[in-house]
């Protein structure tokens, strides 16, 4: 009898129609296939999220934050109309109104201040998309108060890596996955950029190339590492240091690299004497100067035919000038970097240190390789080949998230440099539109005039003293007190600083805090319960200290209960956003690309996309920027401004699709069909690099030629990797009192000993950490971002609480086994949390899941949810200020040089305790909210359509 195989449709459609778009369920930024179908109603809902294969980052990969896309918009948690405050800030008790009482409640505030004193507003966004048009917004509103949230993120490793090399990792670049046969991640989390690394690591794995990761926790990309490295947290540096040491001491470093693409052969001031002590020898222009080999003379840096030495000494009007080479190997082959020298802080053996640089000198130099590919350099100087070193790196949060960590992040970079990894193939490689110098970059600015714009950008680079923003008596112009004595690189703002500086009127008081998406009340703070306390608090009068806050947010957050109005943002898959060369494009090493989002659907509550909100309320303060000169609006909403702003002629938000017919790319005249043509394309727009500008772009005038071409300069910009930092030495020669401008008396010493124009490794062990002595951190999961994931109904299943994971030393020391709990301490407060054994864990190191716990009654959960009874955070033991240390000063728990929160210097002491009385929650309880939006249903089912 014959079997007939049953007839089975293993593709049944799943939508009525796709609409591409791009996600936001992390800062990856991946295209996806939104499946739509239409309901009994006749309306389009998202019925799926799948990958796009057509686009350049994710090539169809979605993990499960993307697929998950779904459920976060549609979270019962969403917020649902305009709101204002008619209960204690606090309480969440708002009173739903229309968007033009909430409009022209927000510009009856805003007005008065811009009218007086623009800089009572501190207008502070959190992982928004759109930071360009943020901060044009806030520029021409007039307030110098205004920054994102790098300077709690990252901004060690993005500052670090541009005054050092042009560019640093993530958005910046990315390894060379085709060719890297050796990849050495440092403190790398799986939730930024998931897919492309994912995908890059089986694509080199495939090929048998190794992969070390150095991370105190082993867990996600670290877990299918060859070779983990479970480092002391803080201690990066030192072990970085030392690989340099034996590099430098076997000879494996790229002599030819370092004399022709960096600042090792540029001539230093050796005159203590001097006030150019540690300063450049300069020609008449202001150029480097070295020496030529061929002569034995002075000649700049970029002379056509000129051979640098590395090695040279000059004597200039009785003045010796060595080259920083030289100070390199004076500073790095001391006994002070020998690997048996560091091994004991690092918790890494002096063998296993020898064995990794042993294993990066093998690969870069043993499996060296070329690409048939021609090049000329900006010295006009034709190479027949591209010569391959392939090691590559990747490094985010985790290093740069201490109080060395821009330091650490710069010994990062220079390793990779003395290798001649970075842009060569098989190594690092930038994405467009970096590598540019730091002097493409704009210098902040901080200057104040009632009814005025600022006087230009923010955020920028400082290149001296000169560039700090201080007021005319020496006072910080900022409420952040970026870019001051106190932090003096701080080149994304200090976003962690803000409301403790406001609610102490120090460096002044402020009118109106205005922040979008940064849920500072919680997750995003430090000192957590102190910074509600100070959202709350109230002067002699009964006033709060801090007289208004605008909050703006897709959800119930934590956050929204301490706003006085709310102005609510829709999500990701109903509002347009513009990912753009002006801002964080999602361009690979070979290509240019940027990309938008779009309304897939409309929203079905009274709410609008925040930066059309900021539009609108432009147009109806009639702000310049955003205002013809007759007095009527340049745009109507942030579509409008996408398409039809321009920050110079024929240079908009989008590169792709530009002139009247759409062919034009970077330059171009406006295109009304421009959207249309990005929808029409999947979403985004890619412009490929020509093959012989694929690599050493700096010094690659195929490249610097593109680039013009494209818009990203406006002439050629090749410049050196700057081994050596000289805006640091101008730092510290002012602390050693030279200049017009000098620091106060009581950080004179730390700049000097911080700001060291090589890199350094220094102690960042809080002061008043007696009997503190175990390390503690936060990582975030690859099923999770921030804090919005765990209200999602899919992730929640994923990461639903968080246990404290302890290595198993201290488990042992402790007495403790899985499920039991323990009192953890640290000079500022107390957590009471259940814990779990881990051996893939630094022994003395404990660490949990970020941003899983929630607030009661916040995100539309049930009080008795997982997230709000065993979940926790580890920020309740950090506070903004570091423990008093008997100078009379409070100094920042941030890194002195750029200001970034240091989070990850916790220190804590661990000890077994009895399961909490009260329900068996995790401590502390802090008292529920009351949410605007309520709780969610017991089970959320639906199907759309059929």
């Amino acid at each position: 009898m014959a079997h007939t195989q049953p007839q089975l449709d293993t593709s049944p459609p799943v939508s009525d129609e796709i609409r591409q778009t791009t996600c936001y369920m992390c800062a990856c930024r991946c295209g996806i296939n939104v499946h739509m179908k239409t309901d009994e109603d006749g309306q389009k809902k998202v019925a799926y999220i799948e990958g796009n294969r057509d686009h350049p980052v994710n090539k169809g990969v979605l993990c499960a934050k993307g697929s998950a896309g779904i459920m976060q918009h549609n979270a019962p948690s969403r917020l649902r109309a305009p709101m204002k405050r008619v209960g204690p800030r606090g309480s969440g008790k708002f009173e739903e109104i229309s968007w033009d009482e909430a409009l022209d409640i927000a510009a009856g505030w805003l007005e008065p201040i811009r009218e007086d004193n623009p800089e009572k507003l501190a207008f502070f966004t959190g992982r928004d998309q759109s930071q360009s048009f943020t901060s044009f917004w806030a520029q021409n509103f007039g307030t110098c108060n205004y920054a994102a949230h790098g300077g709690f993120c990252s901004v060690n490793m993005a500052t670090a890596g541009i005054y050092t090399m042009g560019g640093a990792f993530w958005e910046f670049g990315q390894p060379d996955w085709d060719h890297t046969k050796l990849f050495m991640l440092f403190g790398v989390a799986e939730d930024h950029d998931s897919n492309p690394i994912k995908m890059g690591i089986g694509k080199i794995k495939a090929r048998g190339a190794r992969v070390i990761g150095v991370n105190p926790i082993r867990s996600g990309y670290n877990a299918v590492a060859d070779d983990w490295v479970g480092i002391t947290p803080g201690t990066d540096g030192l072990f970085i240091l030392a690989l340099v040491h034996v590099l430098m001491k076997a000879g494996k470093i790229d002599l030819e690299y370092l004399s022709q693409f960096t600042n090792a052969p540029v001539l230093v001031n050796q005159d203590p004497d001097s006030a150019d002590f540690g300063l450049f020898l300069r020609d008449d222009h202001g150029a480097p100067l070295v020496i030529n080999r061929k002569t034995g003379q002075l000649a700049p840096f970029d002379m056509h035919g000129v051979r640098p030495d590395l090695g040279g000494s000059f004597e200039l009007n009785g003045i010796t000038h060595v080259s920083v080479f030289q100070l390199m190997a004076q500073r790095y082959l001391s006994d002070d970097y020998a690997p048996e020298a560091v091994a004991e802080r690092c918790g890494i053996s002096a063998k296993r240190i020898r064995a990794i640089a042993a294993e990066l000198a093998r690969v870069a130099f043993d499996e060296a390789f070329e690409l048939d590919q021609e090049w000329t350099d900006f010295r006009g100087e034709t190479h027949k080949t591209m010569k391959g070193r392939p090691v590559a790196m990747h490094s985010m949060r985790g290093v740069s998230a201490h109080a060395n960590g821009f330091q650490t992040c710069r010994a990062l970079h220079v390793l990779q440099i003395l290798l001649g990894t970075v842009e060569a193939p098989g190594g690092f490689r930038f994405k467009p539109p970096y590598p540019k110098p730091v002097e493409a970059h704009p210098a902040p600015h901080c200057r104040v005039t009632p009814n005025k714009p600022l006087d230009g950008p923010h955020l920028g680079f400082v290149h001296g003293p000169e560039h700090l923003a201080l007021k005319t008596d020496g006072s910080p112009a900022r409420i952040d007190k970026a870019f001051t004595w106190e932090n003096p690189m701080s080149s994304h703002g200090l976003m962690h600083m803000v409301i403790s500086n406001a609610h102490a009127g120090d460096p002044y008081k402020i009118d109106t805090l205005f922040m979008y998406m940064a849920n500072m009340s919680w997750n995003s703070s430090m000192n957590t319960r102190g910074v509600m306390e100070m959202l709350t608090d109230t002067d002699d009068n009964g006033d709060y200290v801090i007289p208004r806050i605008i909050y703006s947010d897709a959800y119930s957050s934590e956050m929204v209960a301490y706003a006085d109005l709310i102005l609510p943002d829709t999500t990701y898959l109903e509002r347009h956003d513009c990912i753009s060369l002006l801002d964080r494009p999602i361009c690979e090493a070979d290509g240019a690309a940027d990309a938008i989002r779009w309304p897939v659907v409309e929203p079905d509550r009274d709410v609008r996309g925040f930066q059309t909100v900021l539009v609108q309320l432009a147009n109806k303060m009639k702000l310049p920027g955003f205002t013809h000169e007759d007095g009527t609006a340049k745009w109507q909403d942030y579509a409008d401004y996408i398409v039809n702003h321009e920050r110079k002629p024929g240079i908009g938000p989008l590169a792709g699709f530009r002139g009247e017919d759409g062919s034009k790319v970077g330059r171009g005249e406006v295109n009304p069909e421009q959207l249309d043509k990005y929808i029409e394309n999947g979403g985004f727009f890619v412009e490929h690099i020509p093959a012989e500008a694929s690599y050493f772009k700096p010094w690659n005038m195929a490249y610097q030629d593109w680039a013009v071409n494209l818009g990203l300069f406006d002439s050629p910009q090749p410049y050196l990797f700057q081994l050596y930092v000289e805006p640091l030495r101008k730092f510290q020669l002012a602390a050693e009192g030279h200049g017009e401008r000098q620091p106060p008396e009581h950080l004179r010493a730390r700049i000097k000993e911080t700001m060291d124009p090589l890199p350094i490794w220094y102690e960042t062990d809080q002061q008043g950490n007696d009997g503190f002595t175990v390390n503690a951190l936060t990582q975030r999961p690859m099923a999770m971002y921030h804090s919005w994931g765990t209200q999602n109904a899919w992730l929640r299943q994923i990461h639903g609480r968080n246990p404290l994971y302890v290595p198993t030393k201290l488990m042992r020391e402790n007495h403790l086994s899985d499920g039991d709990w323990a009192r953890v301490t640290s000079p500022h407060g107390e957590i009471t949390v259940p814990v779990m054994e881990m051996a893939a864990l630094n022994e003395n190191t404990v660490w949990t899941w970020n941003a899983i716990g929630k607030r009661k009654g916040a995100w539309a959960l049930e009080e008795n949810a997982p997230e709000a009874t065993k979940g926790f955070l580890l920020n309740h033991l950090i506070h903004e200020l570091l423990p008093p240390k008997g100078d009379g000063l409070r100094w920042a728990n941030s890194d002195p040089i750029t200001g970034q929160a240091a989070w990850f210097d916790l220190k804590v002491k661990i000890e077994k305790a009895a399961a909490p009385q009260d329900l068996d929650e995790s401590q502390p309880v802090v008292e529920p909210q009351t949410s605007p939006v309520g709780t969610g249903p017991k089970d959320l089912t639906w199907k759309v359509g059929k």
